[in-house]
């Protein structure tokens, strides 16, 4: 899949990113114009709140809750398509910089970008991702060279 309609396509459904729970238009861009045969490595924040918030509905799990359902689909998925865990913590404490709030530390590191496509692109997994987004407060996910 070419990288316009490759983003086209994880825009449309995952949304435009504009509420912060997935990358924009953009971001996808900064990894579909890498070189493919390039190893992606994220490191993943994510506070969670207190109740998870589904669109439309109200919850009666917490957030770490709702991310457990997310994690029960996604790290399968991940490995199946070639990705692995390089940590997942609780996050402790900022040690240079401003200080931080975060419950969860996650690195994922991807063989290359169609490795880190196969899991976006997976239905299984686009259906949990709904999970994730309930749960999360916040998050943020930096993009690492390999």
């Amino acid at each position: 899949m070419k990288a316009d309609a490759a983003k086209n396509a994880l825009v449309s459904w995952y949304g435009d990113g504009s509420d912060g729970a997935v990358p924009r238009p953009e971001q996808w861009a900064r990894i579909l114009e890498r070189a493919p045969d390039e190893g992606v490595t994220l490191i993943n924040f994510f506070k969670f709140r207190e109740t998870a918030s589904y669109a439309g509905e109200d919850a009666s799990i917490s957030g770490n809750e709702a991310f457990d359902k997310y994690a029960a689909v996604s790290i399968p998925t991940m490995e199946r398509v070639g990705g692995k865990f390089l940590l997942v913590a609780p996050f402790e404490a900022s040690l240079i910089g401003a200080d931080e709030d975060w419950d969860l530390v996650a690195i994922g590191a991807y063989p290359n970008q169609q490795a880190f496509l196969d899991l976006y692109q997976d239905k299984a997994y686009r259906e949990a991702f709904q999970h994730r987004t309930a749960a999360c407060a916040a998050q943020k996910v930096l993009i690492a060279g390999t």
